[in-house]
């Protein structure tokens, strides 16, 4: 129980960590960066935030919400912290376009779900 009380907290960092990445892009801030601009590193610490807040949300909150492809999200992580070689521009920009809108959204209903449920 004490761990499911933390799942709004990570689901908040999951959230300011997307919108942050969001905003930066809508700045057009995101499409000049290069592989070796401290912004990009900025852009992959994000992703690696929400990856690791998706791996501490409990196994009960991702199994009720399995629309949210949590395993990829969390791998997502692995890769960026592990095989950081392996990642280009590119990837960073299209998952930041077109993979977090929807999160983002899900994300926000989730809370609306713990909020409904505390009152």
């Amino acid at each position: 129980m004490r761990e499911e009380l933390r799942d709004p907290l990570r689901l908040d960092h999951i959230k300011d960590a997307i919108e942050r990445l969001m905003e930066f892009d809508s700045q057009s801030q995101l499409e000049g960066i290069g592989e070796r601009d401290l912004r990009y590193y900025g852009a992959v610490k994000l992703i690696e935030i929400i990856g690791e807040a998706a791996y501490k949300l409990t196994n009960d909150f991702k199994e009720r919400h399995s629309e949210t492809p949590w395993k990829l999200i969390i791998n997502m992580r692995h890769v960026l912290v592990h095989g950081y070689f392996q990642i280009s521009k590119e990837n960073i920009i299209r998952t930041v376009r077109e993979d977090l809108p929807l999160l983002l959204e899900q994300t926000n209903r989730y809370l609306r779900e713990f909020e409904t449920s505390l009152h």
